[in-house]
């Protein structure tokens, strides 16, 4: 559930936006890639998010049915023109964005919580949502209700209920309000992941461990804590996995997280160790960064698996066959 646009790439790479001169049109928008890449894992997914009724709206319903991602959930706003995101791409690790058609509001940031199908939130296996969807009315309190419609206490086993601490400043009035916010809902939250940076709007700065520890005393089950060039470590409050990362020559970062992100989603709803869904996810966002696109990059268990393999960290056999 969130922000979805057009993702406007450069076809020339190394090169300043100012100065480029062909792009690429992508679906975009960092939920609505995570959608993409589960359902590139074999998971069944929806989208809630709402478009301008515009070309651009009409051609994103048409990339998320292309990728198999259901969307009867995403509705038009007249009057409101689907955004646009446009990126240069720098490496290794330069991938400046610029949001267009984001400001006062977006079309995504206008979800109402009483168009919400809250039987279909409340029976999914995995709830998705971001930070970004707390910034503004009436996307926030569409966003509350949501998580208010999957009840800690009635969630079944294998059921999550997924907050990515998406902190984007340009979005928010100060750092403050969005830990306010996310305050608020970490309560209805079992899976928290973030950066560095994201965990220090959410929950205050200190060591990754002392973050995600924040993140259990709050309420959640797996805190994940991105480590940079270090990997990921994910705690628990029986368990602490580092995962270290996946080295791959890096064309476009942008992507990386929401791959990580539907992969997690995957090994999650799998049943898998702790360990190996990290070790999976981290593979499938090194693919990602290794191409240029983000929804359209996204890749299948096999290409996972073989780059695993390739760097000597195959999945344990029952893992791997679990599709």
């Amino acid at each position: 559930m969130g922000r979805i646009s057009v993702d406007i790439y450069p076809n020339d790479i190394g090169v300043r936006l100012a100065d480029v001169t062909t792009f690429g049109k992508y679906l975009g928008g960092s939920p609505s890639n995570v959608a993409v890449a589960a359902a590139r894992h074999g998971r069944r997914c929806a989208v809630i998010t709402r478009t301008g009724e515009d070309p651009f709206g009409e051609y994103l319903h048409r990339e998320l049915r292309k990728f198999g991602v259901d969307d009867r959930f995403v509705t038009g706003v007249p009057g409101l023109q689907t955004p646009a995101t446009f990126c240069a791409i720098l490496p290794p690790d330069d991938f400046p964005l610029y949001f267009y058609g984001r400001f006062p509001t977006a079309p995504d940031l206008q979800i109402a919580a009483d168009e919400l199908d809250r039987a279909a939130i409340r029976e999914a296996g995995i709830f998705w949502s971001t930070v970004t969807g707390l910034s503004q009315e009436p996307s926030r309190s569409a966003h509350v209700a949501a998580h208010e419609a999957r009840p800690r206490n009635e969630l079944l086993p294998g059921q999550f209920t997924i907050l990515d601490l998406d902190y984007r400043p340009m979005f928010w009035a100060s750092e403050e309000e969005a830990r306010e916010q996310v305050a608020a809902i970490l309560p209805h939250v079992t899976v928290a992941i973030g950066n560095d940076k994201e965990c220090s709007v959410a929950v205050g700065e200190g060591t990754p461990d002392e973050q995600a520890d924040r993140l259990l005393d709050a309420g959640v089950e797996i805190a994940v804590v991105k480590l940079g060039p270090d990997g990921v470590m994910a705690k628990t409050r029986t368990e602490r996995v580092v995962s270290a990362p996946v080295p791959v020559e890096t064309l476009n970062g942008l992507g990386a997280g929401d791959a990580f992100g539907g992969a997690f989603c995957h090994g999650l709803l799998a049943g898998w160790p702790l360990s190996a869904i990290l070790d999976y996810a981290n593979a499938s966002g090194a693919l990602v960064a290794s191409r240029v696109s983000c929804a359209d990059a996204m890749p299948t268990p096999a290409e996972v698996n073989a780059l695993l393999a390739e760097r000597g960290r195959s999945l344990p056999g029952t893992v791997e066959a679990v599709r």
